[in-house]
């Protein structure tokens, strides 16, 4: 029997749909860390937005997993809890921010402005 060639699905479309905030393209380090099992990986953020991120990973962690991020550029650092929404094998994964200090925030705020105007 020949079966229908299946076409992978976009497991981050659907996530692209039902953004309440709007994402910017941002160039950026990050550090991960996963706590439980003190794995520390660097890679690159390419979209942000006030509630998440994009991270640019050819082997990203699985899907639900807790971490810790730490995204740097030239105006300061970024640093919360966040936590592994979705993930693009050979790609990269989405990621929430989970309770970002507010002082994080602030700092947050402050590129997403500069990201918009």
């Amino acid at each position: 029997m020949n079966d229908p060639v299946a076409v992978p699905k976009d497991p981050g479309a659907a996530n692209r749909e039902r953004r309440a905030v709007p994402r910017f393209s941002l160039i950026a380090t990050v550090e991960i860390t996963e706590p439980v099992a003190d794995v520390h990986i660097s890679g690159r953020i390419s979209e942000i937005s006030r509630k998440g991120c994009y991270v640019d990973l050819l082997n990203p962690l699985p899907e639900g997993t807790a971490i810790r991020l730490r995204i740097a550029r030239d105006q300061g650092t970024f640093s919360t809890p966040a936590k592994i929404i979705y993930i693009q094998q050979g790609m990269g994964m989405g990621v929430v921010f989970v309770e970002p200090p507010a002082d994080q925030m602030k700092t947050l705020d402050a590129w997403l402005a500069e990201l918009g105007g």
